[in-house]
């Protein structure tokens, strides 16, 4: 959950960013958050989740 959480603000920090920088529009911002939330409801969901927990497990096993 708390990987979840942090992912989300991240993205959304970003994406505030980049709407006031200019690289990104709102509308094309509504759709990116529209079809994250639709993806979020498909049978394809607990795939993504997966991924991202792994990628995130990998990540915190390197040492520097």
């Amino acid at each position: 959950m708390a990987i979840s959480l942090s992912v989300v603000v991240l993205l959304a920090v970003i994406m505030v960013v980049l709407i006031r920088g200019g690289s990104l529009k709102a509308g094309p911002a509504i759709v990116a958050i529209l079809f994250g939330f639709f993806l979020a409801s498909t049978n394809i969901a607990p795939s993504v989740q997966r991924f991202l927990n792994s990628l995130a497990e990998t990540i915190n096993q390197i040492s520097f």
